[in-house]
């Protein structure tokens, strides 16, 4: 070949410019140049042949009859440029010449398929690179034109029928058309019956037929397509034997094959024999052989998929090994070198990951960053390398903790997902990619939307990955692990039921036998523990065990897994001993848990994990047998956790509250002061965690609660205020919706009545009433926070009134969403709460506006009192206790001498005699219930309301917590001749809490001027029984307000539906209600008020935005009955109406008789007018005091005497 180029250029120097042989000669030497550069890899050879066609195309002008050919030379040298470097300029160039030369070649030219041909193939090549359809619908065009100009017997006939296949191929791989598949085999197949046994090409025609059909198997997963494709494989592989020049290309493409039926259905021996091939291609690459380089990466590959699979570190090893050796065949300028690079870089990483030795990242970062280099803007490997890059540095992040590294981790993948069009096969893994690293940074940092983006990436993932596509159990397990880290962060049980569905699904397309099973198996493992934790089904657990116990057998020692496998089955195995007390189950979680921390060194991105498991498992032992020794181990190994663990690690507040419960318990063995004292000085560094507040935030601070009320402890209140602001700013980072009510249902349970009985016990009484407030109806005031926040406000310069319209925008956009959210519209609803929260940070910073929609203070809930006092009648576990708030004093602390538990036995008899009203039995039981409330909680509050100079005939606001909220507070009496019941005393009202109260004075109507009432009845609803007083009733409610109200609307039987209902209440700001009340115990946002076309529900009430609502009168049964397990949320058809804006509400506590209902809304609505004539919602409570006072001289049943309660203003 030497001969040959220095030939030709010795012919060029005999044909100097102007020469008429010049042309001639450029060519050859440019042809010789390209094929030695074929041989060789000398990108020098190609330059200078590119240079060379371009002068000699200058020599052959437009109409030389050798242009032709010239066109052709360069666009095929810049074409192989092209596949060196990337550069999509000489391919675009590549492509302009081919249609040059075809343009040179009509129709009817005895050539013209030759570059009809050669421009589809550099099409086809630029498709594969930017993903334009056009390119390769044109391509696929070009071949169909080519093949037509090669009939049957044409010896160029099987070139075309393949070229026409391959593109096919690739349009069916952007766009899963079966029918361009299906064409493509046919075509193939018609290839190969046109090389007979004997043909040179015969072998690549089995080639392109075997991926055809891989391809199939991919998309349908009929395993004959695969096996035919292996077939195919053998059979080209006996086409060269021993000795033939293509045996070495032959046996990779084989062992390639072998090894994607692996990577298919995990069967060890398809890879054992894919190495053995790779083995045998290598040695016939001796040293010096261009495509050594090749062969040896190819081995390396293989190698490391069996580390991967089995752990056997000299796989390892070896495959870095060849790398390396490859990597010095790619000196600096070889077109593979970033290649080599690249590979050298991924074992390495791998070896870190199993080892833990920081020499190896280092070095496969630095080898990343060189790849990407020579991977420019424009070049086809770049995503890989951004890809590359970013996944070491996360591992470098993970073990040393610099958040630099993760930024920019996070920035390449992004960089590289703009890489990847829609339609590019790697998109899903750049999806997938992102997603964990935007996990990682959730889990630093704590901003919910990174978790949240993380898991729409990783479905954006799997869509792309369908049935049958080999990386879908992978996918299938990421959505399932960030489902199931959403789920510990937040609770919300869909998110944990989805997660287990889709691990099963992920175990199904993991076989015994595959490689990815262990980690299948382990992920479903996990997430059955967290089912089992939630929901106590043991099944759950004993599944899990054994899950666990299979995973471990497939992880054997030397797996990089393995740690992972020894902690997963030791957490299940100490959850079953917590659940059974089995001994050798806690035995054999602490071995476990030890052999898991070996292999976790100093340094591994792990180890504080492992320190804390091991440290759980023996302090369990400890609480089990009481062996001292344990117990100094576990302290030890938590303070070895919490080093690792810095101010702004998430897992801080977990490591915290472990080392200080680990020592109070030894304090309560040994009694050393010293151990309390580190105890607390631990739980005092709780309110400073820097990261966003999570659940298990929230966990600690009532860890810490829970010790201090244990240990009496002067830290408790101090300790309930930093779980109550966790609660307050974990709650502002979810989204509005009811799926999230469960969620604040767990983590405020009893934590503010606790609280409250806290503040009292320790003489702060007005933070007892800020701290009570803070923790109840959390949903509510949540919502609230949407709802007009700029009442009352005023906001300086432009600047704050244009936060203030962004937010009011925000706010209405999201309470407009409520519970509507679907996967479409999640990511929407995720970015409003986080514009949200933004906007919310930038007024605080206005000036006066520090606390805007901050808790509030006293001062500012001591407004509530303005009309008269409010009693806050608390219920805790420590204490029973009322207090009353008044407008101009201090507040007044009244003991209450009774427990909760009796609170609770008493509410439970209270709910059993008013499911059976009706019986003179019920009523002498009720009788008594109403007198003990009278002695134990009323009476000394009515003693204190006497001291306090609140005089008879007052009005008086009844705050109830815990269970108190289900008793009938207002009905309490001696029921005695000769003495007075509380109705006979003062006029009750309710409010579920006191910044409710404070909100519905400060809503002064726009349209005092103008009364429009709407009433609204509905007698024959879709479900219940039919209501024949509801007609007389509305009738008595017209006959008495039409002539003095504004407008008068009233809406019954069919007009009465759902969206009726809806409609009528943005017209009118005055209600009454008559029909059927449908409270939901177990889903309280789905009780309802039964319409003519189906239920009018609380989250529709919610999602309204009426305009100044100021009275409703629900003559309905149970509209303020809620929640059975958090009456604190009083989540309850009353409480909705008033949350919504209805300054006053009447609402019933149990079932109401009809015709009652009538006699006592003609009585009402007589009071409610005031001397002008007007109706004014503040005489409401008195209006039904005075109707229910005319009630008792009709003979009325007692507990019909006391259903109506007033809520509000």
């Amino acid at each position: 070949m030497l001969d040959d180029v220095e030939q030709c250029r010795a012919a060029l120097e005999r044909c100097p410019p102007g020469h008429s042989l010049r042309p001639d000669s450029l060519s050859n030497l440019a042809k010789s140049l390209r094929d030695r550069f074929r041989q060789r890899g000398v990108l020098s050879d190609l330059d200078e042949c590119i240079e060379l066609n371009r002068a000699a195309l200058l020599l052959r002008p437009p109409g030389h009859s050798d242009r032709p050919p010239s066109l052709n030379n360069l666009a095929v040298s810049l074409s192989d440029r092209f596949t060196q470097r990337g550069l999509l300029s000489d391919l675009d160039e590549s492509i302009e010449f081919n249609r040059a030369a075809l343009l040179l070649h009509p129709p009817g030219h005895d050539a013209r398929w030759f570059p009809l041909s050669n421009l589809a193939l550099s099409l086809r090549e630029r498709f594969r690179q930017l993903g334009v359809p056009s390119d390769l619908d044109e391509c696929i065009e070009l071949n169909r034109a080519a093949l037509l100009l090669r009939p049957p017997g044409h010896s160029l006939r099987p070139q075309s029928l393949s070229n026409l296949a391959l593109s096919l191929q690739d349009r069916f791989t952007q766009r899963s058309v079966l029918s361009d598949l299906d064409e493509c085999i046919e075509l193939n197949r018609a290839a190969l019956l046109l090389y007979p046994p004997g043909h040179s090409d015969r072998w690549l025609s089995f080639n392109n037929l075997a991926v055809s059909l891989q391809y199939r198997f991919t998309q349908r997963g009929v395993p004959s397509d695969l096996d035919e494709c292996i077939e195919l494989n053998r059979a080209a592989l006996l086409l060269h034997p021993p000795g033939h020049s293509d045996r070495s290309l032959s046996l990779s493409n084989l062992a390639f094959s072998l090894g994607d039926r692996f990577r298919q259905r995990g069967v060890p021996s398809d890879l054992d024999e894919s190495i053995e091939l790779h083995r045998a291609a290598v040695l016939l690459f001796p040293s010096g052989h261009p495509l050594r380089s090749h062969s040896l990466n190819n081995l390396a590959f293989s190698l490391r998929d069996r580390f991967t699979e089995r752990g056997v570190p000299s796989d390892l090893d070896e495959s870095i090994e060849l790398n390396r050796d490859a990597l010095l065949l790619r000196s600096l300028g070889h077109s593979d070198r970033s290649l080599s690079l690249n590979n050298l870089a991924v074992s390495l990483r791998d070896r870190f990951r199993q080892r833990g030795v920081s020499s190896d990242l280092d070095e496969s970062i630095e080898l990343n960053r060189a790849a990407l280099l020579l991977r420019p803007l424009g070049h086809f490997g770049r995503s890989q390398s951004l890809n590359n890059l970013a996944l070491c540095l996360q591992d470098r992040f993970r073990q040393r903790g610099v958040p630099s590294d993760l930024d920019e981790c996070i920035e390449l993948h992004q960089a590289a997902l703009l890489l990847v069009p829609p339609g590019h096969s790697d998109r899903s893994t750049c999806f997938n990619n992102l997603a964990l690293n935007l996990q990682d940074r959730f889990r630093q940092r704590g901003v919910p939307s990174d978790l949240d983006e993380s898991i729409e990436l990783h479905r954006a993932a799997l869509l792309l990955v369908p049935s049958g596509h080999s990386g879908r159990s992978m996918s299938l397990n990421n959505l399932a692990v960030s489902l199931q880290y959403r789920f510990t962060q937040r609770g919300v049980p869909s998110d944990l039921d989805e997660c287990i569905e889709l691990n099963r699904a992920a175990l199904l397309l993991s076989p015994p036998g595959h490689s990815f099973r262990p980690q299948s198996l382990s992920n479903l493992a996990l997430s059955l523990q967290d089912r089992f934790t939630q929901r106590s089904v043991l099944s759950d657990l004993d599944e899990c065990i054994e899950l666990n116990r299979a995973a471990l057998l497939l992880s054997p020692p030397g797996y990089s897994d393995r740690p992972q496998s020894l902690r997963n089955l030791a957490l299940s195995l100490q959850a079953r001993f917590t659940q059974r007390g089995v001994p050798s189950d806690l035995d054999e979680c602490i071995e476990l848990n030890r052999a898991a921390l070996l292999l976790c060194l100093p340094g591994h991105s792990d180890r504080s994990l492992s320190l804390n498991n091991l440290a759980a498992s023996l302090v369990d032992r400890f609480r089990q047998g009481g062996v001292s020794s344990h117990l100094d181990e576990c302290i030890e190994l938590h303070r070895d956790a919490l080093l690792l663990r810095p101010l702004g690690h998430s897992d801080r507040s977990l490591s915290l509250t472990n080392l200080a419960l680990s020592l109070q318990d030894r304090f309560t063995e040994r009694g050393v002061p010293s151990d309390l004292d580190e105890a607390f000085s631990l739980f005092l560094q709780l309110p400073h965690i820097s990261h966003a507040v999570s659940r298990s935030d929230i966990t600690a601070a009532k860890s810490w609660v829970t010790s201090a009320e244990e240990t009496n402890h002067d830290s408790a209140l101090v300790a309930y205020q930093t779980a109550l602001k966790f609660l307050d700013q974990h709650v502002t980072l979810l989204s509005s919706s009811s799926r999230h009510f469960d969620v604040v249902r767990m983590a405020s349970a009893s934590l503010a009545v606790d609280a409250f009985s806290c503040s009292i016990r320790h003489g702060a009484l007005a933070t007892a009433v800020e701290l009570v407030e803070q923790g109840r109806a959390v949903f509510w005031t949540q919502l609230a926070r949407l709802s007009s926040p700029f009442d009352g406000l005023s906001l300086p310069d432009d600047t704050g009134g244009a936060l203030a319209e962004e937010f009011k925008q925000l706010s209405f956009r999201l309470r407009s969403a409520f519970d509507q959210s679907t996967e479409d519209q999640s990511p929407q609803i995720r970015q409003l709460t986080m514009q949200w929260n933004d906007v919310l940070s930038r007024i605080r910073m206005l000036p006066d506006l520090s606390r805007f929609l901050m808790p509030p203070l006293f001062s500012d809930l001591q407004k509530a009192a303005e009309e008269g006092p409010v009693i806050i009648v608390n219920a805790s576990q420590y204490s029973c206790d009322a207090l009353i708030v008044l407008c101009d004093q201090n507040p007044v602390h009244i003991p209450i001498d009774i427990t909760r538990a009796e609170v609770t036995e008493l509410s439970s008899d209270f709910q059993s005699v008013a499911e059976q009203f009706g019986s003179s039995d019920r009523q002498n039981k009720l009788v008594g219930i109403l007198r003990k409330l009278w002695l134990d909680i009323v009476d000394p509050v009515v003693q204190a309301l006497n001291k306090s100079s609140v005089h008879p005939g007052s009005r008086i606001w009844w705050c109830p917590t815990a269970e108190f909220t289900l008793l009938p507070l207002h009905a309490a009496g001696p029921y005695e001749r000769e003495r007075d019941n509380l109705s006979q005393i003062y006029v009750s009202s309710y409010t579920p809490t006191l910044a409710t109260l404070v909100r519905a004075r400060q809503r002064i109507s726009q349209y005092a001027s103008t009364q429009c009432f709407v009433a609204i009845g509905q007698g024959n609803p879709d479900r219940g029984k039919e209501l024949r007083c509801v007609a007389p009733e509305l009738a008595a409610v017209a006959q008495r307000l039409a002539p003095i109200v504004s407008s008068f609307t009233p809406l019954e039987d069919s007009d009465a539906t759902v969206q009726g209902v809806l409609d009528a209440l943005n017209h009118n700001q005055w209600l009454h209600l008559a029909c059927h009340g449908m409270p939901n115990r177990q889903r309280p946002f789905e009780s309802s008020f039964a319409m003519r076309d189906g239920p009018l529900m609380i989250k529709d009430i919610i999602r309204s935005n009426w305009e100044n609502p100021e009275f409703a009168f629900l003559s309905a049964c149970h509209t303020t009955v809620g929640d059975e397990k958090s009456p604190d949320e009083s989540i309850h058809l009353a409480a909705a109406m008033q949350f919504s804006g209805f300054r006053s509400v009447i609402g019933s506590m149990w079932s109401v008789d009809d015709e009652v209902a009538r006699q006592v809304v003609s009585a009402f609505y007589d009071k409610l007018v005031d001397d002008s004539g007007r109706l004014d919602c503040t005489r409401a409570a008195v209006a039904l005091h005075k109707a229910v006072k005319k009630l008792r001289h009709n003979k009325i049943p007692m507990e019909q005497q006391i259903v109506f309660v007033h809520i509000g203003v």
